[in-house]
């Protein structure tokens, strides 16, 4: 029944039969789950009453976490990640400006640092705005896989970004040390310093929450930036309080601190982005996968997944053993059941290819032919 495997195998992976099959199965798939997400909506909005807009629009206006989203259509995911990115860029911007002014009234040198920081921090918005938007373009004979790439590329100038706004802190620092100058209107530097803190943790927080749930690593990796740095926006106000304790230099020395910790924000962050761009995935997805494919009737196992991310979707393939002599339409039959099941259990996943193997009963060994091209899939 060797024919019959090929044929399956074939539907599963030639782009003029495979795509028109998982696009149908996908759209059922995400109809099945609109429904039940807009009941999910309906509801909620219905708990949240007249202003319930207003606290889905807050960083902090959920009393509940949703814990995994199901991702019911790659523009709404997108959709929100531009929506993360519009009140963070506003947020961000507002208590940047507030420091920038006291700042120009104070000479402070570790809040100067700071403000930079802050504004650098706000321009990351921009390259990951132009990616969600990129994003929603649909795949084509070039980008034959879209353009989701788009996210990660602009999560490397995230870091190019943060390593920057790090040397500019770092310059100013130093050359406050070689220069010191006097501060002025130490409790405005201590209450910019406070704004700060609030400003990037409310951010940060907001950021993180709708990257992990749209699986965007470069929202989260933006996310935990803004998060130092409003540690690093403490550290002015201990630099500030050391200058009004009489040691001038406590506040180009927070500088140059301040210099330390985006350099291991970028260390982080470009780590993260570099296995982005290298597929690297959690390898409990994989498991979940595997596990999930195995456990369906007819599937007599299940191995050699992979997955990538493409910005905040995944795309995976997957081969399944089935018993030999099954005819066509009935190996067919088990792919569509396994791709259904495997969307459910991962809805992040947005295709899946699935390779048949036969299970080899009758003692023919099905991938003879090209087993001297076969390299080691997996470790």
């Amino acid at each position: 029944m060797a024919g019959g495997d090929e044929a399956a195998h074939e539907h599963a992976h030639d782009p003029a039969h495979s795509h028109p099959a998982q696009a149908h199965d996908r759209d059922d798939h995400l109809d099945h789950n609109h429904g039940d997400h807009a009941h999910d909506h309906d509801s909620h909005e219905h708990d949240h009453g007249r202003f319930g807009w207003l606290r889905d629009w807050l960083p902090f206006g959920h009393g509940h976490s949703h814990g995994e989203t199901t991702v019911d259509v790659a523009l709404e995911s997108s959709e929100r990640g531009l929506r993360a990115l519009r009140i963070s860029l506003l947020g961000l911007l507002v208590t940047a400006v507030i420091q920038l002014v006291i700042v120009l009234i104070s000479g402070s040198a570790g809040l100067l640092a700071d403000t930079i920081h802050n504004f650098a921090d706000a321009l990351t918005a921009v390259p990951l705005w132009i990616a969600f938007v990129l994003g929603r373009r649909p795949a084509n004979r070039r980008y034959t896989y879209g353009y989701g790439r788009a996210e990660d590329v602009a999560g490397v100038l995230i870091v190019a970004i943060i390593l920057i706004s790090a040397l500019v802190a770092l310059w100013e620092s130093v050359q406050k040390l070689r220069h010191p100058e006097t501060i002025g209107y130490l409790g405005w530097v201590m209450a910019a310093a406070v704004i700060g803190f609030i400003g990037n943790e409310l951010i940060a927080t907001y950021r993180i929450r709708v990257g992990t749930e749209i699986g965007s690593a470069a929202l989260v990796a933006d996310g935990q930036h803004a998060r130092a740095d409003g540690f690093t926006s403490l550290a002015v106000l201990i630099g500030a309080i050391g200058v009004a304790l009489g040691f001038p230099l406590a506040d180009p020395l927070v500088g140059v601190l301040i210099t330390i910790a985006i350099l291991f924000i970028v260390k982080e962050t470009a780590t993260l982005m570099w296995q982005r761009l290298m597929d690297a995935v959690d390898p409990a997805l994989v498991e979940n996968l595997e596990q999930t494919a195995a456990a369906l009737p007819g599937v007599q196992a299940a191995h050699d997944a992979r997955l990538r991310w493409l910005g905040h979707r995944l795309q995976a393939e997957l081969h399944i053993m089935v018993d030999e002599d099954l005819p066509t339409w009935e190996s067919h039959q088990i792919v569509e059941e396994v791709r259904h099941a495997l969307f459910h259990a991962e809805p992040r996943l947005e295709a899946i290819n699935i390779h048949v193997d036969p299970c080899g009963h009758g003692g023919h060994d099905p991938h003879a032919l090209t087993a001297h091209h076969a390299r080691p899939r997996t470790a």
